[in-house]
């Protein structure tokens, strides 16, 4: 199965977001009930590595994203850096405990995934997070940056998609079944959610957005309703726009703050996250006032689309405080 782009062509993926919501529950069951039953449905140690090849990749790498951020580490016999590298991430996956699962592919036995992924050359280091896959980095990395790319890799993990990890025992047997998501009671706003995505499905764009406000109602701090929200109204706004008409009003008023607004909408549901931000960031220096305003408020309400994680967000955030002061 092929990684999934974290950004969805700009728009941001709500089903991972779903199973990022259920991956908390999930994972904060697991660990309430091995609490309780003295670390009954822990994982061991030793699982904390793992091989994995193309036939496994869905289950042990995609689905067991949603439970913990999963690094892999794209090796080969051959690779003199990789046996540099592999040990040392096998030795803070153990001392992580738990915070993320290694996954180790044999390139020369996996040419597809690694196809898929794009390496370019090994050793290669990739996450897949809720999902989402993304690059950490190549080659033989010193043991200090990969704790700070590990941190950050969890941090993201927690913060964005509420990722708690595995509950590690050392007396646990390697191989112990895990609890089944199944088994998860569903969400108070589980049903609601849903209506949305199915109304966004069917081009229902209105109903799609009073159904993620009604959740925010209730529930001002859903991360799912919030990012729905976010997509469904920007959707909402180009979904009669004329595309051509649009642009050329942009390029023939650089100075007009609507024209440069309706045209980021555009940029960003196209895809073109740079474009958008640029063109915003631009509008905020050559405006004022009330104008000048509502650029910003929009290019914060673009990053909420695209997300606060991504680099393309921190970059505009640094590139529109210059430009504010």
């Amino acid at each position: 199965m092929q990684p999934r782009n974290m950004s969805m062509s700009g728009v941001v993926d709500l089903a991972a977001v779903k199973q990022a919501q259920e991956a908390k529950a999930k994972a904060e069951q697991a660990r309430a009930e091995a609490a309780r039953s003295g670390g009954a449905g822990a994982v061991s140690p030793a699982d904390l590595v793992i091989d994995v090849d193309e036939a496994g990749f869905e289950s042990d790498v995609l689905q067991r994203s949603t439970e913990v951020p999963v690094v892999i580490d794209f090796w080969a016999e051959w690779c003199e850096p990789c046996k540099q590298l592999s040990p040392v991430l096998e030795r803070l996956a153990v001392e992580y405990n738990g915070r993320f699962l290694l996954a180790k592919v044999d390139v020369d036995a996996n040419q597809m995934l690694m196809q898929q992924f794009g390496v370019q050359g090994i050793p290669a280091v990739f996450a897949v997070v809720a999902g989402q896959a993304l690059p950490l980095f190549q080659g033989a990395a010193g043991e200090a940056q990969i704790r700070q790319t590990l941190d950050q890799l969890i941090q993201v993990g927690e913060e964005r998609f509420g990722l708690t990890g595995l509950v590690v025992d050392p007396e646990a047997e390697p191989g112990a079944a895990q609890p089944d998501a199944d088994e998860r009671p569903a969400g108070p706003h589980d049903a609601a959610l849903e209506a949305a995505v199915q109304a966004l499905d069917a081009g229902d764009l209105g109903g799609a957005v009073q159904a993620y406000k009604n959740v925010l109602a209730e529930d001002p701090g859903n991360t799912e309703a919030k990012l729905g929200l976010a997509q469904a109204e920007l959707l909402q706004r180009v979904q009669n726009a004329d595309p051509q008409k649009v642009r050329q009003e942009a390029a023939d008023k650089p100075g007009d703050a609507q024209a440069q607004i309706a045209a980021a909408d555009l940029d960003l549901v196209g895809g073109h996250v740079e474009d958008a931000f640029g063109r915003l960031i631009d509008a905020v220096r050559v405006t004022a006032g009330d104008e000048r305003n509502a650029v910003r408020v929009r290019l914060l309400e673009l990053f909420e689309v695209v997300g606060a994680d991504d680099p393309r967000v921190a970059a505009a955030r640094r590139a529109l405080a210059r430009a504010l002061f």
